[in-house]
């Protein structure tokens, strides 16, 4: 279920790990009023820390385009998949070794900077694969590595994600060429991002701190990703999670806290608590009877989807299914 901060949770955390689409922005606009809530989660002492699977863009990119939308950022306070990637690599095989890349910019920047040497596929001295998200990838190279792969050479993928926006739409990610290698070759990869942990375990290694918080828009990245880190999550409903996609949470998808947006950072957060057969917060009462979940009530929008949510959760817990949703509209 949910859970309690006593103060906000810029004092009750000292790093908060900050996805970035549908968080701080959404395509090429900065999500309304992130920027300013951000300034003052930083002039509370919270350390902030903006973290991406996408592993082609190098830091200082993602860092100018905060930049450009209001948000201050400086490249090292940018942490991404490749970087992750690079630091799994280098942890197992030393400096000096050499890497096959299939990937961008942001992957070859990644390995120069833990002193790894990139090359190419058919490069027989070659101890490990990374793969990352890259345009130019060619096929006939993704061919020898697939082979390789299956022959034993030891694979990190930056990332699984199964799509990626782009100006055109939504279209195939990083995630896609992992599953068709791992099909081809019967191999799965060490994965640095999302949600696994090596890119949360670099972020604090890289930024510092000692009460992480995770910040995200996706379940099943971000929020299960903490999860996989042992660390507590706040779920914002900017980006791509809505009712549907909370109320069928599975367990390990379940944040610790939930807010419209970041300005839940700069507040305490109560839990809804229990009602005879449902769950009541901030004049909400939720349940599910017959399958549906009812809400009845009145107050602020936070405390509704909180005290949906724990009903659905609850119901499931106890044996039943994902209860139906579709006519609740929230506040």
């Amino acid at each position: 279920m949910l859970g309690v901060s006593g103060t906000s949770l810029s004092t009750d955390y000292d790093l908060a790990m900050l996805d970035l689409d549908g968080v701080v922005y959404i395509g090429p606009d900065a999500v309304p009023g992130a920027a300013g809530h951000l300034d003052r989660v930083r002039e509370s002492g919270m350390r902030l820390a903006f973290i991406t699977n996408n592993a082609a863009r190098p830091p200082q990119a993602v860092a100018a385009h905060l930049q450009e939308l209001g948000v201050t950022a400086r490249p090292e306070d940018v942490v991404t998949s490749a970087q992750a990637a690079a630091r799994v690599l280098v942890d197992r095989l030393g400096t000096g070794a050499r890497v096959v890349l299939l990937g961008a910019a942001g992957l070859e920047e990644a390995l120069a900077a833990e002193g790894l040497v990139a090359t190419h596929v058919e490069d027989d001295d070659a101890v490990a694969l990374v793969t990352g998200y890259g345009p130019e990838v060619r096929w006939r190279h993704i061919m020898r590595a697939a082979v390789r792969v299956r022959e034993g050479l030891w694979w990190v993928a930056s990332n699984t994600d199964y799509t990626i926006p782009t100006a055109y739409g939504v279209a195939p990610g990083h995630g896609v060429l992992v599953d068709t290698l791992s099909r081809f070759a019967g191999v799965s990869p060490v994965v640095a991002g999302k949600p696994e942990r090596p890119l949360l375990d670099e972020t604090v290694r890289r930024v510092g701190g000692r009460r992480p918080l995770m910040v995200g828009d996706r379940l099943d990245t971000d929020i299960e990703g903490a999860r996989n880190a042992g660390i507590d999550s706040l779920l914002v409903l900017t980006g791509v999670t809505g009712l549907p996609e909370l109320v069928a949470a599975r367990p390990q998808e379940r944040p610790t806290y939930l807010a419209r947006d970041l300005g839940g950072l700069l507040r305490a957060h109560e839990a809804p608590s229990r009602a005879d057969d449902g769950w009541e917060l901030g004049g909400w009462r939720a349940r599910v009877a017959d399958g549906r979940l009812e809400v009845s009530g009145s107050g602020e929008a936070e405390a509704w989807w909180a005290v949906v949510a724990c009903a659905a959760w609850a119901h499931v817990d106890g044996g039943g299914d994902v209860p139906v949703a579709d006519d609740l509209v929230a506040p």
